[in-house]
């Protein structure tokens, strides 16, 4: 927010009262608002810029020759998870503000999952200190699915509507259809509560269409991040709202989208660019919103228009144009000087008036926050976890039996809902390595019913040993994969001991392990350790035969009783779009 001071300060150093703080000299001015890129300079005090008149003459107390290179305003992720990067705030940014992002819109749903109210408020202990800043869209479902899993907190109506009060606060968070459409008085409620605050409401509509969609949309909905066809997407824009494009570690859309985009000319005014879920070790290897921008750019799309994309539409549509996604006077003064448009590697990032980073590194030094032990002992098993929990009794006589599985998809967090048969032993259902179809079992891991939900998947192509972690989209629970019940019961308990982490086990034996302790989601540790750790246990995988490119964030979404078409939770197997339990065996 602006205030007097603030105000009065940038206005004296326009009128020459007193001096800029940054003269950025000889630089190409990619202006969002006119579409336009010229040569000019940038002047700025304190925060703030001050003005891009190319004929000003104002004085500054320090001048950077910028070499003509091209000056871009800091992009913005429309929608993220923190938690899904596993790292803290503090060491993200080492691995963040380098690409270029200087703003993130954050629903902190998932350390609310964990740990409620509080959870979220030790999150947000050292953002201001951070060199990017953070925008919070109030988590609207925790759980996501009452119910129909087990959470560690849960945020009502009183909750949320405390966190909307707050200054950081910019929106309610995804709310999936069944929440609206069923008519569910609370979320109706919620819905409200940030309309009233002329906060928008962000959607979460996948699977979604026609009469149905209308009715979501006509709740209040602004936006929605689920898109993976061209026509889904056209549907909403049709409808007024935005599509988030999005490109995280298992949600591949912007290759899809933007080529839709493209060849039916649509307007971009509408649509956004997020990342929603990806993990350190893409980011590094990848970039972050600038992969986005980039990629949209070598498939076709103008430069202009997909900056716009990461920059102005995005600041519009959460209502913040004033301050952030443009370089134009009064705006706080975000701009990456980058030497290539159809490249967007910044040179230097400069964060509200100070450059923060330099060449791909961080040059303001941020210091790890302290977290309270009781959000790092949020594992808690109410029972022992042994061989016999995974073990599921067939309903039926014979040596066959048919079940539902959930088969996953490459590159998305969809999947599918698929039949198989599969042999009976000793009364007990069993795997078939050879056809892919593999035990999953969700652990409930706060101690407070002891459930363990089993199902089947298809998709991993282990064919040795299992995988876990206690990184389960959205509840959070234990979820674990595996050829064999002694591995998955070695694999689930490496978790128990780890307090939250990642675990590949072979033959009773740990081969690889990762431990985060801040709510069971996330590391401590600096950025560059993280991400050895991440190779390490992904190449651990590797070892068991997966083949999928993120298998610990694929494991991640196979639980979400809100992506269709099937869920599992510690309740057991979840059919999505009917928000209900169904039974494994047909």
């Amino acid at each position: 927010m602006r205030t007097y001071e603030d105000i009065k300060t940038v206005l004296e150093a326009g009128l020459k009262i007193q001096d800029c703080d940054l003269k950025l000299d000889n630089v190409n001015l990619v202006n969002v608002y006119s579409s336009q890129i010229y040569p000019t300079n940038i002047y700025i005090k304190g925060k703030r810029i001050v003005s891009i008149d190319p004929q000003a003459s104002l004085t500054a107390k320090e001048t950077l020759n910028c070499q003509g290179m091209y000056a871009i305003p800091g992009l913005i992720d429309g929608h993220m998870h923190f938690e899904t990067t596993l790292l803290s705030p503090e060491s993200l940014a080492e691995v963040l503000v380098p690409q270029g992002t200087t703003t993130l819109m954050a629903d902190l749903m998932e350390i609310a999952n964990v740990a409620g109210i509080e959870g979220v408020k030790t999150l947000l202990n050292s953002i201001a200190s951070l060199p990017y800043r953070t925008y919070i869209q109030v988590s609207s479902r925790v759980p996501t699915a009452p119910g129909l899993e087990t959470t560690g907190g849960v945020l009502g109506l009183s909750e949320v509507e405390e966190l909307l009060n707050w200054s950081e606060s910019i929106s309610l968070g995804e709310l999936d259809p069944s929440k609206v459409l069923f008519i569910q008085d609370e979320y109706l409620q919620k819905i409200a509560a940030a309309l009233g605050r002329r906060k928008i409401v962000n959607g979460h509509a996948i699977g979604r269409s026609g009469q149905e969609l209308n009715a979501y949309a006509s709740a209040g909905m602004s936006d929605d991040h689920e898109c993976v066809t061209f026509q889904q997407l056209l549907e909403r824009v049709q409808l007024g709202m935005t599509v988030m494009i999005r490109e995280g570690s298992t949600e591949r859309n912007v290759e899809e989208l933007i080529r839709g985009v493209i060849r039916q000319e649509l307007s971009s005014e509408h649509l956004i660019f997020c990342t929603d879920d990806k993990h350190v070790i893409d980011i590094r290897n990848e970039g972050h919103i600038n992969y986005n921008v980039n990629k949209a750019i070598s498939l076709g799309m103008r430069p202009m228009q997909a900056i716009q994309m990461a920059t102005l539409n995005p600041a519009r549509h959460f209502r913040l144009e004033d301050e952030i996604g443009s370089i134009t006077p009064g705006r706080l003064a975000d701009i990456l000087l980058v030497k290539e448009l159809s490249d967007i590697t910044p040179v230097k990032v400069i964060y509200e008036g100070k450059i923060v980073a330099e060449n791909g590194r961080l040059v303001k030094e941020t210091n790890q926050g302290c977290y309270p032990e009781w959000i790092k002992e949020t594992v808690k098993l109410r029972k022992p976890i042994i061989e016999d929990s995974f073990h599921i009794p067939a309903q039926r006589q014979g040596p066959n039996t048919r079940v539902n599985v959930i088969r996953i998809y490459n590159d998305q967090i969809i999947n599918e809902w698929d039949i198989e048969e599969l042999s009976v032993v000793k009364g007990q259902i069993v795997n078939n390595l050879e056809k892919d179809v593999l035990k999953l079992a969700i652990v409930e891991r706060y101690g407070k019913t002891g459930g363990v939900g089993i199902g089947f998947v298809k998709g991993f192509q282990l064919k040795q040993g299992a995988l876990a972690t206690s990184m389960s989209h959205d509840h959070h629970n234990i979820v674990c994969v595996g050829t064999n019940d002694k591995d998955m019961t070695c694999a689930v308990n490496m978790i128990y001991k780890l307090q939250g982490g990642m675990a590949a086990v072979h033959n009773g034996e740990v081969i690889g392990k990762m431990e985060l302790p801040i709510g069971g989601l996330m590391s401590e540790k600096p950025a560059e350790v993280v991400l050895r750790e991440l190779e390490e246990v992904n190449k651990a995988a590797r070892q068991l035969g997966c083949t999928l490119p993120s298998p610990f964030m694929t494991l991640c979404f196979i639980s979400l009783p809100t992506v269709p078409k099937l869920g599992l939770t510690d309740f057991g197997l979840i059919d999505v779009l009917a928000h209900k339990l169904i039974d494994l065996e047909l």
